[in-house]
């Protein structure tokens, strides 16, 4: 195992803007969210002209730079809240704008993690060097109220195995969003001209509200025809369930719910291609084993076969899976987290094999990666955790995650870890 001292920390000064919802007055008879818009609206229509001017620049001159078209955003924002308005004398471009920027709030995405990766190769490869590999990271940002939202980054790892991440953009965008009710699917999408690393999945549905978490992206193959799909779990404050992003570009996403009795629980990965023409998940039902499962149907999942059960003292309280499983000549690699003393959580590794993932043909004994001296501080002590590594020539390159705070990346050679397996 090498680890790669980069060090991708959060930085609170990446922000975009979400709208702002106004609390109502307790002392107010009958109080109503539309009641206080209303309020703050009459109050910037009773501004002249040149008192509007002024506020609407003071506001661009201590924002501008932080977010791109801010003064489309403050209209958009109006757009928005049309409908909680009452009847108020037309308003003018400038007044328009002008209440946009009292709804909306900065908010710092990544304030206080970053963290649980998952990693794919880039759709695009052109101008790579020979035997490099650009590649595309996911990792669940955590801000302010502890909700977890998407974001990427971009690299390139070389031939001998040597991770490099391309520049973090300073600004952040959110997507045009349109929502598809007669299926619960959302579909989102980014500017092209947008840097990859300016692009936040937040929350959009009431169950995702408190959180999108630990996306586990994977290429998946279907014939000749890629496309990127991840699970995550959508989180609403009370309850958890398991839903699917479908992308071809990282530029447009669709995002839909999971049915069935195995997406109640969290933690789902899919196989990158289809075994026996069905589709395959490992997933944990139980809190504590992982399960195979298959599926005719990519968005329903029931059932499923239990192939792991914790086995060894660093995974006694439980074992989960680490993104989805990595096809190798000698079979499926499926990296997995295990819970020990002190609720430590270590990766391990088992080999799976190819033509019926049911079989285990090879588990190590002791932890592949566990928290060092210099990785057990953090939000939550003594953890490290993978959303999903990927093969690169005769390496696993493996990005992780470090006491739930910020991510690293380390570098497996293939032979040796399938020599170090355990034969079952």
């Amino acid at each position: 195992m090498d680890r790669q001292a980069l060090y991708l920390r959060p930085d609170p000064a990446r922000v975009i803007v979400r709208p702002f919802k106004p609390a109502t007055e307790p002392r107010d008879l009958n109080p109503t969210d539309k009641t206080r818009a209303n309020h703050i609206v009459a109050r910037v229509l009773s501004l002249d002209c040149e008192a509007t001017a002024n506020q609407l620049t003071d506001v661009l001159e201590n924002f501008q730079g932080r977010h791109r078209n801010l003064l489309r955003a403050f209209e958009a924002r109006a757009d928005e809240m049309e409908g909680a308005f009452d009847k108020h004398a037309a308003f003018t471009q400038m007044q328009r704008q002008l209440v946009g920027a009292y709804f909306l709030n900065e908010y710092s995405f990544e304030a206080s993690a970053l963290f649980n990766p998952s990693i794919v190769r880039h759709p695009d490869q052109s101008g790579v060097p020979p035997g490099s590999l650009r590649f595309i990271l996911s990792l669940r940002a955590v801000g302010e109220g502890h909700i977890s939202s998407i974001t990427f980054r971009s690299g390139v790892v070389t031939s001998d195995g040597k991770v490099n991440i391309d520049s973090t953009v300073r600004l952040a965008s959110s997507p045009t969003v349109h929502l598809r009710p007669e299926s619960g699917d959302i579909e989102i999408v980014f500017k092209a001209d947008e840097d990859i690393s300016e692009r936040v999945i937040f929350p959009i549905t009431e169950s995702q509200s408190n959180g999108i978490e630990d996306a586990r992206f994977v290429e998946f193959k279907d014939g000749g025809r890629r496309i990127y799909y991840a699970t995550y779990t959508a989180y609403s404050g009370r309850a958890i369930g398991s839903e699917l992003i479908e992308t071809s570009d990282f530029l447009s996403f669709r995002l839909s719910p999971l049915k069935g009795d195995a997406a109640r629980n969290k933690g789902m990965a899919l196989f990158p291609k289809k075994i026996g023409g069905k589709y395959a998940m490992i997933a944990r039902q139980d809190n504590e084993n992982l399960y195979l499962i298959y599926s005719d149907d990519l968005h329903t999942w029931d059932g499923g076969q239990a192939i792991l059960k914790p086995q060894y003292p660093w995974e006694f309280v439980q074992i989960g899976n680490c993104g989805s499983p990595i096809e190798l000549e000698e079979g499926w690699l499926l990296l997995t987290h295990g819970v020990g003393p002190v609720r430590k959580y270590s990766i391990g590794a088992a080999l799976l094999d190819k033509n019926d993932p049911s079989k285990v043909i090879g588990r190590l004994r002791e932890p592949l990666l566990r928290p060092d001296p210099s990785e057990r501080e953090g939000y939550v002590p003594n953890v490290v955790y993978t959303c999903g590594a990927m093969r690169h020539n005769d390496k696993i390159i493996f990005p992780y995650a470090v006491s739930d705070t910020f991510s690293n990346f380390a570098t497996i050679e293939i032979a040796p870890l399938i020599k170090a397996m355990q034969v079952q």
